[in-house]
């Protein structure tokens, strides 16, 4: 919570500057988000590499029915929950952004400094070179390359943690002072209120529709499943990390009478594979700056599938740190949908303020997909 409020302070901030009018503050803000902006794009590939390995490097511990089941189950929730979530954004947001709010980016006042930092890959790049990493490791069982990999992540990790997001509220603040000295910045906020109330509703539809299907599967009052999972979502909704609720989703889990060794497995591998909770909010996130921002175009369904098919693959082993999810998945809405920095600072900026409720969807949906993995593999016991 802590976080949300020094985002807050930054939005507030960036407001106040753009609008005074001094302009010598206003490009400083300026020039701090460019500058920060193109280290989070030279970031970006690292975090795929790094956490992606490391996460398909642990995949081989377990039996192979397991395996495959839980990731199966949890991938087909975070896409299905990714097209639910575009459908109802699509649906509302052309009705509370019927004009542009935003002008092109670079109409307004610049920056002092123009420095570009190239990434060291691109983010195709990357992904494919972490599953190659991550899947032989897994195979050939290699202890120093596992290692190294995750080593990388800590080091990775350590730059989110005491880097990057301490200095997220300047780099929003610089974006919002742009645009209010652009003086659409009002207009924005009051499109992106409404989106976040929409990520949250669809949230909680999300979860109610998964636990009616897993009632429906395993025979069982689904509002009785969801009931003992309550003290999961609220841990996600305090601590902002699916790594760091696992204790009580585990706990909670088994209180549902999922096997011990089903839910001791799943469970923990649910919290790095399954983000539909996530993925509604950068989905639907998606489409309001898609349709505020001039220059973009809200697109097609079938142009924002393959988006949403590589969201679910691109968070695998997302930090448990607040934000992870969104770093991660800024690569590919940079490389598939164009996004820019301004952008980029808006979704990072809407992420966050819901980043908890997200992250209690995702955990509460862990309960679900560890009572669906532990009723199909109950056939084969014995």
């Amino acid at each position: 919570m802590k976080l949300i409020v020094k985002l807050i302070a930054g939005i507030i901030l960036g407001i106040v500057v753009g609008l005074i009018g001094i302009e010598w503050l206003t490009r400083s803000l300026i020039t701090f988000s460019d500058l920060f902006g193109q280290f989070i794009e030279f970031m970006i590939p690292l975090i795929i590499l790094f956490f992606i390995a490391s996460g398909v490097s642990k995949l081989g511990q377990g039996s192979g029915r397991l395996v495959g089941l839980t990731v199966g189950t949890a991938y087909t929730s975070t896409i299905l929950a990714g097209i639910a979530a575009f459908f109802i954004a699509t649906l509302i947001m052309p009705m509370v952004a019927s004009e542009r709010s935003a002008p092109e980016e670079g109409s307004a006042l610049e920056g002092y400094i123009d420095l570009a930092i190239d990434p060291l890959m691109g983010v195709i790049t990357a992904l494919v070179l972490a599953f190659t990493f991550g899947i032989a490791m897994a195979k050939l069982n290699s202890e120093t390359l596992i290692r190294v990999f995750d080593e990388g992540k800590s080091v990775v990790e350590l730059v989110i943690v005491k880097v990057i997001i301490p200095l997220l509220p300047f780099f929003i603040a610089g974006i919002f002072a742009e645009l209010a000295s652009e003086g659409t910045v009002f207009d924005t906020l009051r499109v992106f209120g409404v989106v976040l109330v929409v990520a949250i509703a669809t949230h909680w539809a999300w979860i109610i529709l998964q636990y009616t299907a897993a009632g429906l599967y395993i025979g069982r009052n689904p509002f009785s499943l969801l009931k003992t999972m309550i003290p999961a979502y609220f841990t996600g909704l305090g601590t902002m990390s699916s790594a760091a609720t696992i204790p009580v989703t585990l706990r909670q889990s088994k209180q549902n009478n999922v096997r011990e060794e089903v839910a001791n497995f799943s469970v923990p591998l649910s919290a790095t594979i399954h983000l539909s909770g996530s993925v509604i909010t950068i989905v639907s996130c998606t489409v309001a700056v898609m349709a505020v921002l001039d220059g973009y175009t809200v697109p097609s369904f079938f142009e924002m599938l393959p988006v949403i098919a590589m969201l679910g693959i691109i968070m695998i082993a997302a930090p448990g740190v607040p934000g992870g999810a969104i770093m991660a998945a800024i690569g590919i809405l940079g490389s598939m949908l164009g996004f820019t920095e301004a952008a980029i600072a808006l979704m990072i900026a809407l992420y966050m303020a819901q980043d908890s409720f997200g992250t209690a969807a995702n955990v509460t949906g862990d309960g679900a997909i560890a009572l669906f993995v532990d009723k199909f593999t109950s056939k084969f016991k014995g």
